[in-house]
């Protein structure tokens, strides 16, 4: 199983989805208010090399958010929109403006380890294999790592 600090990505072979797991020395809560929270989120999301600024953010189902990631002057536009908000569960699209066509449904939820520790579940759902294989080409890897690990370091410094 995960270890502390390791993320397991996966593709599955039968369906066009993604599911990422990692385990965090913090709580369900914790976790919760980092994804809900765009102050933090900004904080965290992505790797980092890029500094990303919220500039829409209504984290309640049916609400929507787009954020900006920047890296040397160049600008990578996010949006999308929370079907369902609840302290263990988030259900939301996910659109990269620069590929307006390809649209993930992500669902994210709160496993509670006990003992402080909680593991963190992802499931990104895409139109086509091609475009899972697209997500996972782009450099994915790298910033949900470097991302985790921020978070990780804010959730040790007491910042969440």
């Amino acid at each position: 199983m995960n270890t502390i600090g390791e993320t397991t990505i996966e593709a599955d072979p039968k369906v066009p989805v993604i599911r990422m797991s990692r385990d965090f020395t913090a709580t369900q809560e914790q976790l919760f208010r980092a994804h809900t929270d765009p102050e933090l989120f900004a904080q965290w999301v992505g790797p980092r090399s890029l500094q990303t600024r919220v500039i829409e953010w209504d984290a309640r189902t049916g609400g929507s958010w787009r954020y900006v990631s920047t890296r040397d002057g160049e600008e990578y536009g996010f949006r999308g929109c929370f079907h369902e908000v609840r302290p263990d569960r988030i259900v939301q699209t996910f659109t990269y403006e620069g590929q307006p066509d390809e649209v993930a449904l992500g669902t994210l939820w709160f496993e509670d380890l006990g003992n402080g520790r909680t593991r963190l579940h992802t499931q990104s759902l895409v139109d086509s294999f091609e475009a899972r294989d697209m997500f996972l080409a782009s450099g994915m890897e790298v910033g949900v790592n470097e991302g985790y690990a921020k978070l990780d370091e804010m959730i040790g410094q007491g910042s969440v």
